[in-house]
C-alpha cells in the first residue's frame, strides 16, 4: 500500500488537501475556498513566474501559458492525466482525491489563454469516473470533456494527448508544429500536466503564498523493503532526507525522474531537490519518481530492467527507437547475465551520445540516459560485470518492480436527502 505525507512547513498552501484518503467534494472544496480566485487572470498569469511545469520538462509554466495566449483565436487548454512513468502515481491520485482542485485549475488557464473549451485526458477509470463525477457536481464554468485512453509510456507525450483527442492513436507526431502552435482541432493548444494546474489554483486561491506554493511538488518514492511512499515536499529538500522518508535511510543509489532522470550514486544523496540544482548534477526530478536503490541491490540489474520496460513501449514508429532501444536493452541484459564481450562498454558509451534527440518523443533519450548514467555512477562494478556473473544480477530483470500502486482514495459519500419532517 503506498503511503500519503506532507514534509512541507505547517500553513503552507498544499494540494494534498485535509482528508488525502477520501475523494474531495465540491461542497467540501468550495468551503476551503475553491473555485473563489481572489485575483484577474491577467495578475495570476504575473503571478505563476516561477512556477514549472510537474509534468516530466519542467517548463516554466507562465510562459507555456502565454505562448498559447499569442498563437491564435479559439485555443483549447487540456488537462493531462496519463501518467506513463511506471515509478509515479500523483497525477491519478490528484485525479481521484482532488477533481476540483484540478478543474479550478484546468478554468484559470483557460481564463489567461482565451480558451473556450477544454477536455480532461485520462487512462486510470477510477480517475475518469471522479472527473466526471465532480463535473456533474457543478455546472463548469469552461465546456469541458473527458477523453478515455490507453496506459502506456508514451500516451502522455503531448502530441500523443492531441492525437488521441483528435480521434486518433495515442502516438506522438513530428514536430514542429508543437501543440502550443496548432493542436485540437487545429487550434492552439495547451497541453498542462494536472499537478500543474493544481498549484494554478492553489495561487489563485493565495497569491500572498504563491511561492511557497510554487517551490513544493509531489513526489512518488520506493524502494526495496519499505512501502512506497507519495509525499509533498519543498524545495531544497535533500535526496538523502527523501530516502529516510521512505524507508531506505542508506540507499546504494537512486533512480531519478522515474525513467528520465538517470542513476545517482550514493555520494550524490546530499543533493538538493530543486530543478536548476538537479540540472546541474546531470540529473533531472522529471515527473518526480524517486526510486532509491537497497544496499543489496545491484544498480546494473536494475537499470536493465528500466531500459526492458522502455523497449517494451516504444511506440515502434520510429527505426531509430526500436534499434535503439533494443540494441541498449541488449546490451544490459548481457551484462547482468555475465555475457557481455569486451567491446560492450564502447557501444554503450557511444549510443548513451548518439541516440538522445533522434526519437519523436522521449523514449529513446530515456533509454540512453540511464545506460549513460549507469556508466558515470557505477563504473567500477559495471566494469567488474564483465569479468564474472554478478550474484545481485541473478534473477531475471522484473520491469515490475518499477511501479507503485496509486494510494487507495475512497468515493465520498453521497449525502442522505434530509426528509420534509426532518428538523433544520
Amino acid at each position: 500500500m503506498t503511503g500519503i505525507d506532507s514534509l512541507i512547513p505547517p500553513g503552507a498552501p498544499s494540494v494534498l488537501g485535509t482528508a488525502p484518503g477520501v475523494t474531495e467534494d465540491v461542497r467540501a472544496y468550495l468551503a476551503a475556498g475553491g473555485y473563489r480566485g481572489a485575483i484577474g487572470a491577467a495578475e495570476l498569469l504575473d503571478r505563476l513566474d516561477g512556477l514549472r511545469g510537474r509534468g516530466g520538462a519542467g517548463f516554466p509554466a507562465a510562459a507555456k501559458l502565454r505562448a498559447v495566449r499569442d498563437a491564435g483565436p479559439r485555443p483549447v487548454v487540456v488537462a493531462n492525466g496519463e501518467e506513463g512513468e511506471p515509478g509515479s502515481v500523483k497525477d491519478r491520485w490528484l485525479l481521484r482525491a482532488r477533481p476540483h482542485l484540478v478543474l479550478d485549475g484546468l478554468a484559470r488557464a483557460a481564463e489567461i489563454t482565451g480558451a473556450e473549451r477544454g477536455y480532461v485526458y485520462v487512462s486510470d477509470t477510477v480517475a475518469g469516473e471522479r472527473i466526471r463525477r465532480a463535473l456533474a457536481e457543478r455546472t463548469p464554468r469552461l465546456p469541458c470533456d473527458v477523453v478515455d485512453t490507453d496506459h502506456t509510456y508514451v500516451a502522455g507525450e503531448e502530441t500523443a494527448v492531441v492525437r488521441r483527442i483528435n480521434g486518433g492513436p495515442a502516438l506522438p507526431t513530428a514536430k514542429p508544429p508543437r501543440p502550443f502552435q496548432q493542436g485540437v482541432g487545429g487550434a492552439p493548444t495547451l497541453v498542462a500536466n494536472v499537478e500543474t494546474l493544481a498549484r494554478i489554483a492553489l495561487i489563485a486561491a493565495r497569491p500572498d503564498r504563491r511561492r511557497p506554493a510554487a517551490r513544493a511538488t509531489l513526489v512518488t518514492l520506493a524502494g526495496r523493503g519499505a512501502a512506497p511512499l507519495l509525499a509533498e515536499v519543498p524545495y531544497g529538500c535533500t535526496l538523502r532526507t527523501l530516502a529516510r522518508a521512505q524507508g531506505t535511510p542508506e540507499p546504494a543509489g537512486v533512480l531519478m525522474g522515474g525513467l528520465f532522470g538517470g542513476l545517482l550514486g550514493p555520494g550524490r544523496l546530499d543533493l538538493a531537490l530543486d530543478p536548476d540544482t538537479l540540472a546541474a548534477a546531470g540529473t533531472a526530478l522529471g515527473c518526480g519518481a524517486i526510486r532509491f536503490l537497497a544496499p543489496d541491490e545491484c544498480p546494473v540489474s536494475l537499470a536493465s530492467a528500466a531500459v526492458a520496460h522502455l523497449a517494451a513501449e516504444s511506440a515502434r514508429q520510429c527505426g531509430i527507437c526500436v534499434a535503439g532501444t533494443g540494441s541498449v536493452r541488449d546490451a544490459l541484459g548481457a551484462l547482468t547475465h555475465g555475457t557481455a564481450d569486451a567491446g560492450l562498454l564502447t557501444r554503450l558509451r557511444r549510443w548513451s551520445t548518439a541516440l538522445p534527440g533522434r526519437g519523436a518523443c522521449g523514449l529513446l533519450d530515456a533509454a540512453a540516459g540511464t545506460a549513460g548514467s549507469l556508466l558515470r555512477a557505477f563504473p567500477d562494478l559495471v566494469r567488474a560485470h564483465l569479468d564474472a556473473p554478478c550474484p545481485g544480477c541473478a534473477s531475471p530483470a522484473d520491469a515490475g518492480r518499477l511501479t507503485v500502486p496509486v494510494p487507495h482514495v475512497a468515493r465520498a459519500a453521497v449525502p442522505r436527502p434530509r426528509s420534509a419532517a426532518s428538523p433544520r
